[in-house]
């Protein structure tokens, strides 16, 4: 096989990031370089993303970041064979920026493009730190989505569940900003839930008496909210507590649903991955560490530089994809929303569909 090194660009969300990445003929990838310019800051007066001033910062970073992420990896645009870049799903003003840029390097450049879904590209993330075969279960937990799904190989994945509703990152987000707590608000739970009782504060539990893999997080989003509005200060380090318990048990309890009904179809391939910007949470790793060891899974994360969005994972996915001689023509368009099945997403959409179709 060819070896790929590959420019990737993200700016999905709030930050502008690029990196350089290498596969070789032997399917090892090699970080080259990694630039995240986050956007907090700029952000954190609101409490959350706006997408117009996310979308102005990545125009008035992309290119410096760019050049840094190829300096840092020591070679020139003639060294580059690919360029990968995020073409959604995520906020769309963002998105055309990253695949706009994308475009131009590859049209200047005579490389080939890849317009690569965000999704994939958290999917292939815990392969940039270890040699993770195909097929796995992956547990996709991030601030805009949850997902369990069966990766089969690039490209292939078959959705088992999705949030019904509210992602994993969203409740930590709104509940600990409910709490008073900084922006960005999940690792700021985390770090105020240390040392808390997580039996304090009883929350509720969703879709109690089904027996599918989705989840469900606005009825716990809305409980803890009001509870931190009603307690003392002093008791928010037990409700913090109570919710990275809550969410972690969520999460863990329909993985072990996932995996029974994986290992019936993979009885040789029990890998289980968990991928996005939650998995960097060290409760619910541990959490979902426990579950895997249990039905006999290995269990992968990436690194933490690779849990949240960043463009490393962007280049390794447009090169998986280089190396089986997929690309994407210069019309490829920006979207607001991609799923990773598309005929789940079609056949048993988790969210009412709308002009661009159902959500996840």
């Amino acid at each position: 096989m060819t070896t790929h090194t590959v420019l990737g660009l993200e700016t999905s969300c709030d930050e502008t990031a690029a990196a350089v990445v290498r596969l070789d003929g032997e399917g090892r990838s090699e970080v080259l370089s990694s630039v995240i310019a986050s956007q907090i800051a700029q952000h954190a007066p609101f409490g959350g993303v706006v997408p117009e001033i996310a979308a102005r910062a990545h125009v008035e970073s992309i290119d410096a970041i760019a050049a840094e992420a190829m300096g840092q990896a020591g070679i020139g645009y003639e060294g580059l064979t690919g360029v990968a870049a995020t073409a959604g799903p995520g906020l769309v003003g963002g998105v055309m920026v990253g695949l706009s840029f994308g475009k131009a390097v590859a049209l200047a450049r005579g490389l080939p493009l890849v317009a690569v879904n965000h999704l994939e590209g958290h999917a292939v993330s815990a392969r940039l730190g270890a040699a993770v075969a195909y097929p796995f279960l992956l547990l996709l937990v991030s601030g805009g989505h949850c997902q369990l799904l069966e990766v089969e190989g690039v490209g292939a994945c078959r959705r088992l569940g999705s949030t019904i509703d509210d992602a994993a990152g969203e409740a930590f987000d709104k509940i600990a900003k409910a709490m008073g707590l900084p922006y960005p608000g999940g690792p700021a739970l985390e770090k105020r839930a240390e040392g808390g009782d997580a039996s304090r504060f009883p929350l509720p539990r969703s879709l109690l008496g089904r027996e599918d893999c989705d989840f469900s997080f606005s009825g716990l989003k809305t409980a803890a909210a009001r509870m931190a509005e009603k307690v003392d200060k002093a008791d928010h380090g037990d409700l913090a507590a109570s919710v990275q318990e809550a969410i972690a048990r969520q999460l863990a309890e329909r993985s072990d649903r996932a995996m029974a009904a994986y290992a019936e179809r993979h009885p040789g391939a029990r890998r289980f991955v968990v991928a996005g910007g939650v998995a960097a949470n060290r409760h619910v790793r541990a959490r979902l560490r426990a579950v895997a060891e249990t039905r006999g899974f290995s269990f992968t994360a990436p690194p933490l530089a690779y849990c949240t969005d960043n463009a490393a994972m962007i280049a390794l996915a447009g090169a998986e994809r280089l190396t089986l001689g997929i690309s994407d023509g210069l019309d490829a368009v920006a979207r607001p929303r991609w799923p990773l099945d598309q005929a789940a997403a079609l056949r048993s959409p988790t969210h009412a569909p709308g002009r661009k179709g159902p959500k996840s």
